[in-house]
């Protein structure tokens, strides 16, 4: 089963993180893309109607997940893997520091 998550920029649901059977992917929401004020969440994730897709995690989701004694409260909590990025992602970023956050799309 591949895991997904909804991407929020503030407020603003912006589009969909999916674990896939070669990677991830991301895909801006449509609406979100037709609103011209809106912007990108990252600049390696520029606005784009084609989906992203990487055989790892994407550095800019990855550098969300907490490091250092944070990550290993994180993995002791919730009995997760150092490696399992989207698991990581999914538990971890639901309330960032910055304005992205991702919460588990069966939320």
């Amino acid at each position: 089963m591949n895991r997904t998550g909804k991407v929020y920029y503030k407020d603003k649901y912006t589009g969909l993180i999916e674990e896939t059977d070669t990677g991830y992917r991301f895909t801006y929401d449509k609406e979100y893309l037709e609103n011209k004020s809106n912007k990108a969440i990252s600049l390696t994730l520029p606005l784009s109607k084609n989906p992203y897709s990487s055989t790892t995690m994407f550095p800019f989701f990855d550098g969300l997940i907490p490091e250092g004694w944070l990550l290993d409260v994180a993995i002791d909590n919730w009995k997760l893997k150092a490696n399992d990025r989207m698991g990581l992602l999914l538990s971890c970023c639901k309330d960032c520091i910055g304005a992205v956050s991702v919460i588990p799309s069966n939320e």
